[in-house]
């Protein structure tokens, strides 16, 4: 008897499921004949301003059902549309071409129908259900009939879920755009750091190139007639030589640190936060071992650590910081945090930015949390092969 109680109980839970659906029949019945409207007038441009409305309010509704669904089987349905911005006749013609509402709209029949027709089936199964399942109950076989309710809802949640989510091929051009999106990031990024290479060179190395030709032209002028000061322009010329080399160490260093290759991730990050100024806590233990990451990956995990500790120091007060790695599943994942003062903002040229811009073109994912009075904590996941 108790195990009829349970299913009892369960079974009440799916017809609950189901009669609570009745609202929504009854809403997209008339939705079969709002959306056609809607476009009808729309194309014949009479009722054109009121279809991104119209738009919202099935989103609105498809997801209340999204919700409904998603809570019946223990999973959320996802959902995938575009955004109804710009100028009225942008998100008109948005509304009129999102696939993610012609799936919404050919939803609409199946809710109708589905949800009535499956409320019709529970309230005639209810009688007989209990009759059969009580008598049977007497000689101890576990119920039958009654667990027919959960199939149903089940059944019609499944439904649901099939419609209503987005299609591969929405999936897809999502993907590209989001791809077309990051790519865009990343040649902005290269084109500013080539800018920024060309006018390190032009401002910093090939000044001291001329500066060095100068004195090495003084010195040969000098040579038979000044000795002496021949010397000291040729020693000068040497100092500049060694300048010179520690500026193209400097600019070879941000576009792929030597380091990285001399001693790997795990002690080019060592190095970075010895520079720091602040006792960093380190757990290198998934960057040890194993074999190399691709160098792509090793090189913007390099930046992003830099960059990182570069704001910590400068910005953030703080008096303690921690980088860690873990790897899983083929991807790494590197969490730089500190206890200084947070509020770190985004914005046009911030380092922050470029960060979000390096992983991206990696395909990977970054996330940036700074509350004011901290911490700040950085967490970027990209795809190592392994």
């Amino acid at each position: 008897m108790a195990y009829l109680s349970s299913q009892l109980r369960r079974s009440w839970q799916a017809s609950c499921q189901l009669f609570f659906g009745l609202p929504v029949a009854m809403a997209a019945f008339l939705g079969c004949f709002a959306v056609p409207a809607g476009v009808f007038f729309t194309l014949v441009l009479v009722g054109a301003p009121a279809w991104p409305e119209i738009v919202r309010g099935l989103r609105r509704f498809a997801g209340y059902e999204r919700v409904r669904a998603g809570g019946w089987l223990g999973k959320p349905v996802p959902e995938l549309y575009l955004p109804l911005d710009g100028s009225p006749s942008d998100r008109v013609r948005l509304a009129l071409t999102d696939p993610g509402t012609w799936r919404d709209a050919l939803w609409l029949p199946y809710a109708t129908l589905s949800i009535l027709g499956f409320s019709a089936v529970v309230l005639v199964l209810w009688p007989v259900a209990l009759l059969v399942d009580g008598a049977a109950a007497v000689f101890g076989p576990r119920p039958r009939a009654l667990p027919v309710f959960e199939s149903l809802a089940d059944v019609q949640a499944r439904w649901t879920a099939a419609l209503l989510k987005p299609s591969p091929s929405a999936k897809l051009g999502q993907r590209v755009a989001e791809l077309s999106e990051s790519r865009a990031g990343a040649m902005e990024s290269h084109s500013a750091e080539l800018r920024r290479i060309e006018r390190d060179l032009h401002d910093g190395v090939q000044a001291q190139l001329v500066a060095l030709s100068m004195r090495v032209g003084l010195a040969r002028q000098q040579v038979r007639s000044d000795p002496d000061a021949a010397t000291r322009w040729l020693a000068e010329a040497q100092e500049g030589i060694d300048a010179t080399l520690a500026a193209l160490r400097g600019i070879v260093r941000t576009v792929h640190p030597p380091v990285l290759t001399d001693r790997g991730l795990a002690g080019a990050v060592r190095t970075l936060a010895v520079s720091a100024d602040i006792p960093v806590e380190m757990n290198l233990a998934a960057v040890e071992s194993g074999h190399r990451l691709p160098a792509a990956v090793e090189a913007a995990v390099y930046f992003v650590i830099a960059e990182c500790l570069t704001n910590i120091r400068k910005h953030s007060g703080a008096t303690h910081a921690s980088v860690r790695f873990a790897r899983a599943d083929g991807f790494l994942q590197v969490v730089v945090t500190d206890n200084g003062r947070g509020g770190a903002e985004e914005h046009g040229g911030s380092g922050l930015l470029g960060i979000r811009r390096r992983i991206a073109a990696l395909d990977g994912t970054s996330e940036i949390t700074s509350p004011p009075g901290g911490p700040t904590r950085t967490k970027v996941e990209l795809p190592c092969g392994s």
